[in-house]
This record gives C-alpha cells, sequence and structure tokens, in this order.
C-alpha cells in the first residue's frame, strides 16, 4: 500500500513547456548578470570619484567612459529580459487557449451526440404538448375560482354531505305494499240498548 500512495503522478512534458523552460533559464542568467553589471558600475563610479580627488583626471575620465559602455550593455540586458518573459508569456497563454479549444471541441461534440438523440421535431412536441396541459390546467383553475358562487359552494356540500349518509348501512324498505287491515265490523248492542250513533243523533235531535 505504501507504493500505491507513494506513487507520484507523471506529468507529460511537452515541447511547449521545453521552450518556456529554456527562455526562463536564459532570463535568469540575463538577471544574474544585469546584478553584477550594476555592482560593478557603482564601484567604478566610487573609484572615478577617488581618482578625481587624487588629481588623476585622464584615468578617471577613461573609466567613466568604461562605465558608459556598460551602462548601455545594461540597458540592452533589460531589454533582452523584457522579450524572454514576453516570450514567456505569449506561450503559456498559447497553452492555456490550446486547452480551451480544446475544451470546446469536446463540448461541441458532446453537444452534437446530444442533438442527434432527440431531433427539433421531438422537442417541439414535449414543447406543445406541455404548453397545452399548462393551458388546460389553467382554464380549470380559473373555471373553479371564478365561476362558483357562495351559493354553489353550499349546493356542493349538502350534496356532499348526501352522498356520505348515503354510504351508511340502512335497512332495505321492501317493495311490496302491505295487506290492507280489515275495518272491525261494528259490535251488535246488547237487546235493549240502541246503536251508539243512533242514540248520539236522537240527542241532537231533542236538543
Amino acid at each position: 500500500m505504501g507504493n500505491v500512495f507513494g506513487r507520484k503522478r507523471r506529468t507529460r512534458v511537452t515541447e511547449q513547456d521545453r521552450a518556456v523552460l529554456q527562455l526562463k533559464q536564459q532570463r535568469d542568467k540575463l538577471k544574474q548578470y544585469q546584478k553584477r553589471i550594476t555592482l560593478q558600475l557603482e564601484k567604478e563610479r566610487n573609484l572615478a570619484k577617488q581618482l578625481l580627488k587624487d588629481g588623476k583626471k585622464e584615468k578617471a575620465l577613461l573609466l567613466l567612459k568604461k562605465k558608459r559602455y556598460q551602462d548601455q550593455l545594461l540597458d540592452k540586458t533589460e531589454n533582452q529580459i523584457s522579450n524572454l518573459e514576453r516570450m514567456c508569456q505569449d506561450i503559456e497563454f498559447a497553452q492555456i487557449e490550446m486547452k480551451v479549444i480544446e475544451g470546446l471541441k469536446v463540448g461541441n461534440d458532446c453537444l452534437k451526440s446530444l442533438h442527434e438523440a432527440m431531433s427539433i421535431e421531438d422537442v417541439e412536441r414535449i414543447m406543445d404538448e406541455t404548453q397545452e396541459a399548462i393551458e388546460y390546467q389553467r382554464e380549470i383553475d380559473e373555471m373553479l375560482a371564478g365561476s362558483l358562487t357562495q351559493e354553489d359552494e353550499d349546493a356542493i356540500l349538502a350534496e356532499l354531505e348526501a352522498i356520505t349518509q348515503g354510504d351508511l348501512d340502512l335497512p332495505e324498505v321492501p317493495d311490496e305494499s302491505l295487506p290492507e287491515v280489515p275495518e272491525a265490523a261494528e259490535e251488535e248492542p246488547e237487546p235493549g240498548q240502541e246503536r251508539p250513533r243512533k242514540k248520539q243523533e236522537r240527542e241532537m235531535l231533542a236538543v
């Protein structure tokens, strides 16, 4: 397991990477040369001052001419360093652009495969069906929200209650009609007694 986790991932070095590395190495050498020349020029300047103090004007003048030439070399070195740095930046930016182009190519290939899997006709059909479903649901919502009055709401609740009660187990009513019960015959009065109705009629007449 130590070998697995300790294994380093190898990075592929391209020709552009080698070119950038060489340019940076050359730039670093020029910077070292620039630093060395700058220190030398400072020493020669101080030496020319000392020569002037000692009355050796000719030697001081010759030393200043040499310093002037080295100043020009220093300016050229600075320009070369700037050119090398610009070249490095251009190559690195070109590498970034290449990676972006490769990413765009992969993306275009992916989009093409997706477009081949679903045609424009399929997309239009799905969009039309979705729009129709949305419009149909909107119409239903508008009907339910705007067309029902309070009376309609009460009627719906009453119907719901009636349906709920209708679901209860109630005894079934027979369809056949019940047999008629014969009227009880009037009892015959005992001898010497009148029928109650006739008796009432006589009492009304007597009054």
